[in-house]
Parts: structure tokens; sequence; C-alpha cells
């Protein structure tokens, strides 16, 4: 589960109110979409959640941690992809695969397992063994997601997830999506993928200009003007 409460973030000075107010609950069990136009808030919601900015004001707890005053109890039970991922790129896919996993404490034995399964999904297996700066885009993405797999995390955060990857992984990587909730675990992702969201996600929210202006079910966002629009429509109409 993730919860804000009454979140608010500025910068320069206050002079840019990047979050305002923002209150939000994550289900278990839940695929909860975040979406927005550029500068709405959504990394920087996303980086509070994670532990990467503070707060100027509420609170958030992740599996019920607080992510202020408990950080490490958070971050171990949580699984953090950006938009822009940063990878050891001198390691070879293996070496940083296994960094992550004595970083999370994973067990070998379980390690190999998981390891394994995720390598033949994203289909990289054959240059495991090769240093990351010889991947291409789409292989660091898979490679990065793999790593978050890795210690099996009650919460999963995702910035952009299907951005470089071919048809074939994104397909593979929304089956994983449901196969993690399935479990009672918690996805939240961001994208501007608007047909995916809508497919996909159990719930929908959108900030613009820092504030949550809708969230519910697909059902509960077409009742907001009584009409069977799509995703798209409702969005361009809710953030003109």
């Amino acid at each position: 589960m993730i919860e804000l409460f009454n979140v608010s973030k500025s910068y320069n000075r206050g002079k840019v109110k990047a979050v305002d107010d923002l209150t939000l609950t994550v289900k278990p069990g839940e695929i909860f979409g975040f979406l927005g136009p550029n500068g709405a808030g959504k990394t920087t919601t996303i980086k509070m959640i994670v532990g990467l900015l503070r707060p100027d004001s509420g609170r958030i707890a992740v599996e019920g941690f607080d992510v202020s005053t408990s950080p490490l109890k958070a971050k171990q039970v949580t699984a953090y992809v950006p938009d822009y991922p940063a990878i050891y790129e001198r390691l070879t896919g293996l070496e940083y695969l296994n960094f992550i996993g004595d970083v999370y404490g994973v067990p070998k034995k379980d390690r190999l397992e998981r390891i394994n399964k995720w390598l033949n999904i994203f289909e990289l297996s054959q240059v495991i063994s090769n240093p990351i700066k010889s991947y291409s885009h789409g292989m660091k993405q898979k490679i990065v997601l793999t790593a978050a797999l890795l210690p099996a995390p009650r919460v999963m955060i995702l910035d952009e997830p299907l951005v470089g990857l071919d048809p074939r992984a994104a397909y593979q990587l929304k089956d994983l999506f449901r196969e993690h909730c399935k479990q009672g675990k918690t996805l939240l992702f961001s994208t501007h993928i608007m047909e995916v969201a809508e497919k996909l996600c159990d719930r929908i929210g959108i900030i613009h200009k820092g504030r949550l202006i809708a969230c519910g079910t697909m059902d509960e966002l077409k009742a907001l003007d009584r009409t069977e629009q799509s995703l798209e429509r409702i969005f361009l109409e809710l953030t003109e």
C-alpha cells in the first residue's frame, strides 16, 4: 500500500508549486496508473514516495512505513524504476543483477531462479555476460526492470516503464504487472500511453498543476461527464 496525506512540494523557494496538498491511497493488489501533462508533478510525487525528495509538508507511508522516519524499511519493500535509469554500465548484466541481489539480501537460490526466469522472459540470456554499456536502450530498460523484479518487492513504482521497449517486451511486462498484483502487491506507474492505462489499470489518477483532479476506475472517470469517452478524451478535457 502507498499512502500520501496532504503532501506538498515547491521549488525555487516556494515560487513553483510542483505538488499541492496531494492525498492519495494506492491499495494492495491494485495496478494504479498515474497520469498528467508534462510538468504536472508526476515525477516529483514519485521521487517523494521513494525517498529521493523530501516533501515540504504532509506525510507519505509505504506498506505502513513512514518514508521520512523509517526510510530504510520503506525502501526494503519498494522497487523503483525511474524514467531515465542510471546504471553501472562498466558492469556486465549479471554483475549488476548480483549487486542488486546483494543490496536487497536476496538468497542465492532464489536469486538464481528469478534471474533465469526474467532473463528468459526478456530475452537477455545471450548478452547477460556482456558489459551493460554495449546494450541498446531497450536492453538497458529490460535489465533495470529485471533488477527491480529480483527482490520480489511488495511495492513497485515505475516512471514511464514502457518507453524504449519493443512490442513483445511491453506485452510481457504488462503480464508481469498483473502477476505482481494478483499476489496482493501494489504497483504504481506513470505513463503517457493512454491506451495502456485504460486497458491495464484498476484505477487511474490524473494530476494537473500539482493537484489530483480526478481519481477512480474507468467507469468512475466516465461518469464525471456521463459519456462513454476514451481515457484520452477525458484526460484532454480535464487538463485543458
